[in-house]
């Protein structure tokens, strides 16, 4: 990958007058300012968000120790990405509860395995990402679900600097042994609350079409697609295409 890499730096650096390594700092310096700034971007919004939400906030924990036994926030482990070391870390994932407490997350395992492994394709009316008719869901779970309002709890993980408001969806541990060489590149970037994946295709594409898209965000990344995501992602989560 190195090789191609270093014949596109050279052939633009030429044309610009620059040479390679000149251009090389250039474009590293572009980096570092988009991640400036989608970090401020993703610090205002989110306590604007968290402040805005707090009503709701409060009406759904109530729901949902109504509906069931257990805490209202789910946390889990899941593989995040270290922009200091630009290495994968793992780090505290913050949903509300949308299972029964004694859910077995073996069902959930084998799903996963069974998609990566075998290259599931979606069937029509299905969705693949998500198991369908998952009976660990509780009643308050599914419209939770539907609606994606059980991901409001991370935008503690975008304060924290765990997440971003835009990149791939954070991986479990489980699912990234899994991967095949070419799927660990979704894992080059901070992972997001919304992505490029929620607004094209969400569930309704096979997890290898889902890695695809998160690698051609991350090679694509800018505040202007950033903003294009988050625009889109109110009709993607509450028109509730490919939820489950």
């Amino acid at each position: 990958m190195s090789e191609p890499l270093n014949v596109t730096i050279s052939s633009s650096a030429q044309y610009l007058g620059l040479d390679a390594p000149e251009l090389a700092s250039s474009i590293e310096q572009d980096s570092r300012v988009y991640l400036r700034l989608k970090r401020l971007f993703d610090v205002i919004l989110a306590l604007t968000a968290l402040v805005a939400l707090a009503p709701l906030f409060l009406v759904i924990a109530v729901l949902i120790r109504l509906d069931s036994k257990g805490p209202v926030v789910f946390t889990q482990e899941r593989v995040g990405y270290d922009p200091k070391t630009r290495t994968p870390r793992t780090f505290k994932f913050y949903k509300f509860r949308s299972m029964r407490q004694d859910a077995d997350p073996e069902v959930h395992r084998a799903h996963v395995t069974n998609l990566i492994q075998n290259h599931v394709a979606p069937r029509a009316g299905q969705t693949t990402l998500k198991m369908v008719q998952d009976q660990r869901i509780t009643r308050v779970g599914h419209i939770l679900r539907v609606s994606s309002l059980d991901e409001l709890p991370q935008l503690f993980n975008v304060l924290k600097g765990d997440m971003s408001m835009v990149g791939p969806r954070p991986a479990l541990p489980y699912e990234v042994a899994l991967y095949e060489d070419w799927h660990r590149r979704r894992l080059e970037a901070l992972p997001g609350i919304t992505g490029w994946w929620q607004v094209k295709g969400r569930n309704r594409v096979s997890f290898d079409e889902m890695v695809r898209m998160d690698i051609d965000y991350i090679e694509h990344q800018s505040l202007g697609l950033d903003l294009k995501i988050m625009l889109l992602t109110p009709w993607a989560a509450f028109s509730g295409k490919g939820a489950g």
